[in-house]
């Protein structure tokens, strides 16, 4: 589960199993394998997944008893670290992790819907993994007012908590456009689709905590191993 720049092991582990409730792989009520089994099958310590396990329980997303064993409680709308990340492995659920391609200042191109206020913005793709299998190809573009500069060394896996922590930007809201769209030819050997092959395609924009246009971005999905899920309560 590490990589450069990636959140901490624990918070991790928490993200997956929040993200694991949410798409049924835990049922309400179900009874968690014990913290051993459950350290073991997920390659950490007993020590380091309870700190997972709290974190959890502070989301009221547990029922700890004693003697007895963790116990699911699902809730809707859970804040999270990925809670606007919307792809899930085909079985469900799965972390999300991001490999850097690249990150330009560039002007915006035309054919991106109308957002920010200045004619560039910056570009930064990236190849982003659920569990270790790559799924999607991102393209995401920030308007050039949010940052002097941005650099690959300054990019964590999660931008939306580097947006608020290092930029003072929160997105607030997010709206999806769904359709389909061919590999674009920048895709990395690692992404199994060839070049020119259709591939479902998400396509967003994000507004800022002041109601503006902040981002848009691109998102080339592999249906092959992962899908696109909007869960509505």
């Amino acid at each position: 589960m590490t990589a450069q720049n990636a959140l901490p092991l624990y918070v991790q582990i928490a993200e997956l199993l929040i993200r694991d409730i949410a798409a049924g792989r835990y049922l309400d009520g179900e009874r968690l394998p014990s913290e051993r089994d459950l350290a073991f099958s997920l390659g950490t310590t007993v020590t380091t997944l309870r700190k997972s396990l709290e974190m959890l329980d502070e989301k009221k997303l547990l029922k700890r008893v004693q003697g007895s064993g963790n116990y699911v409680q699902a809730q809707s709308d859970v804040e999270s670290v990925y809670a606007f990340f919307r792809v899930e492995l085909l079985q469900g659920g799965g972390l999300p992790t991001a490999q850097l391609l690249s990150v330009d200042r560039c002007e915006k191109p035309d054919d991106l819907p109308e957002f920010g206020s200045t004619a560039f913005g910056y570009r930064i793709r990236r190849l982003r993994r659920l569990s270790a299998v790559p799924c999607v190809l991102e393209e995401i573009w920030l308007d050039g007012s949010y940052a002097e500069t941005l650099t690959a060394p300054m990019l964590p896996d999660s931008l939306y908590l580097f947006y608020r922590e290092t930029l003072g930007l929160w997105i607030t809201r997010a709206e999806d456009r769904l359709s389909v769209a061919a590999c674009p030819e920048w895709a990395p050997d690692e992404f199994a689709p060839v070049s020119g092959s259709t591939l479902a395609y998400a396509e967003r924009i994000s507004w800022a905590q002041d109601g503006a246009r902040a981002e848009v971005s691109r998102n080339w999905i592999d249906t092959n191993k992962a899908r696109y899920v909007a869960r509505i309560k």
